[in-house]
């Protein structure tokens, strides 16, 4: 006999843990993080630090507006993390002349040289996740087309 998905869930069985789909994408952003970490540390960058670099080598001379929505972290996140990280080297925050609140983010040489060395993070998550490029692009897809709908879902 053919095993076959459930389509409905009582309420009872939509309230088990293993069938909420929030837990299944917060205990699988744990586990990535944690895979991430050792990979990280040897670059010196947090994960937080990594997403930063990682939309600043795309596009660097961003303003801290817009780097925060792209990375969906409000100011109040944003600017702690960006500190530490001018700090450590890895890029200039600068304020617009004629509009201070207006702050622009450049990579030094320090930041633009990390990314040769994290070019070999995608084959480690990839090797690890134990997918085929194509299963791996298509779950990213399908998270970010869930997300975009969440994101502007109005209740």
């Amino acid at each position: 006999m053919a095993h076959t998905e459930p389509t409905t869930y009582t309420a009872s069985e939509m309230l088990q843990l293993d069938n909420q789909l929030c837990f299944a994408l917060y205990s699988t952003s744990l586990a990535m993080t944690k895979m991430y970490k050792p990979l990280l540390d040897k670059l010196e960058l947090t994960y937080p630090q990594y997403l930063v670099m990682l939309v600043l080598w795309q596009n660097d001379g961003l303003m801290v507006s817009a780097l925060g929505e792209r990375l969906f972290l409000d100011s109040g996140t944003l600017t702690p993390l960006l500190k530490r990280m001018e700090t450590a080297g890895w890029l200039t925050r600068q304020r617009d002349a004629q509009d201070e609140r207006r702050v622009t983010i450049r990579l030094t040489s320090a930041g633009r040289s990390l990314q040769a060395q994290a070019e070999k993070i995608p084959g480690c998550i990839l090797d690890a996740s134990q997918c085929a490029l194509p299963e791996l692009i298509s779950l990213t897809q399908q998270v970010q087309a869930l997300r975009e709908r969440l994101t502007s879902f109005r209740a």
